[in-house]
């Protein structure tokens, strides 16, 4: 039996990748069965908003429905205390060696969490593939999702060769590592020394040599960057990027990108805010996954006015 539906259209070497984030961001449709198609897998998911065409694939005989979890190279985030299912989830998915349960939310000025093993090989570390990189994670040490694999593509289908960057907040260097191949130099600063520790490794394993990372406080970007001013500034810190905003207005020039990723509860929740440091900006609201009942992440990106 066949059927028909929304697709992701990604190249072959690529489609574990995108096959996890799928997983990760719950959009894949695990009744069908991805197939390979003139060089490019096609992936099914369950909605239109995250299909680029539609297409026709086998069903999957149905099998037990997994507990709720984030799979983050080889480790698997539960969402709930619930050994037997972290078993389950180790059983049925060959790639991953290590199932974790969160005690404790993202806290503290580094936004690290603390882990319970539930089940496989004790450790919180692990090597991370996105679009053909390579990336080491400890979840213990920095803050991690894969969630935003693909978001960080769309922004890299956007970049020109020449574009200078500056991320305020790139952690284990996510953004920096995806974007520095199609960028003139990139700046990755973060505050967590345990981040920019693994940052340098991923830099390295990537042999990004136009990569540059810091250790810093982002309050204090402007004075010691001065007097630089970059074509592109990811701010993704969603509790509080909002507050960094001066700072990155300092940083930016007519035409400068902005993409501010923040936990919203309305619509245009932060446009007053962003028009008071960037008056007559061009910007465009998206949603990129629903974070509760009444919230969810949104990327407002930000394109800076010329001066009159």
């Amino acid at each position: 039996m066949t059927k028909e539906q929304w697709c992701l259209r990604v190249p072959v070497q690529d489609g574990e990748s995108a096959r996890r984030t799928a997983i990760a961001e719950n959009i894949l449709d695990r009744t069908l069965r991805p197939r390979a198609e003139n060089g490019f897998l096609l992936i099914p998911v369950v909605s239109p908003r995250d299909g680029e065409l539609r297409a026709e694939f086998a069903e999957n005989h149905v099998i037990e429905e997994l507990p709720r979890h984030e799979q983050i190279g080889g480790i698997v985030v539960l969402q709930d205390d619930d050994p037997a299912g972290a078993e389950k989830i180790l059983a049925a998915r060959p790639s991953a060696h290590t199932a974790l349960f969160a005690t404790s939310p993202v806290e503290g000025e580094f936004r690290t969490k603390t882990f319970k093993v539930l089940a496989g090989v004790p450790t919180t570390e692990t090597m991370y593939h996105e679009y053909g990189r390579r990336m080491v994670i400890d979840l213990t040490a920095a803050y991690f999702s894969a969630r935003l694999a693909n978001e960080r593509q769309r922004i890299l289908s956007q970049m020109r060769g020449d574009e200078t960057v500056l991320d305020m907040f790139a952690g284990v260097g996510p953004f920096p590592v995806m974007l520095g191949g199609s960028a003139s130099f990139v700046i990755a600063n973060d505050i967590n020394p345990g981040a920019v520790l693994l940052m340098q490794k991923n830099i390295r394993l990537n042999h990004l040599t136009n990569v540059v990372p810091m250790l810093g406080d982002a309050r204090n970007l402007a004075r010691i960057l001065a007097p630089m001013k970059f074509d592109r500034i990811i701010m993704n810190l969603p509790m509080d990027a909002a507050e960094f905003l001066p700072e990155a207005a300092k940083l930016a020039k007519p035409g400068t990108i902005v993409h501010l990723y923040s936990l919203v509860e309305r619509e245009g929740e932060h446009t007053a805010d962003i028009l008071h440091v960037f008056p007559g900006a061009k910007i465009t609201e998206r949603v990129l996954r629903s974070y509760s009942p009444t919230s969810w992440h949104a990327v407002y990106d930000i394109e800076v006015a010329a001066c009159e």
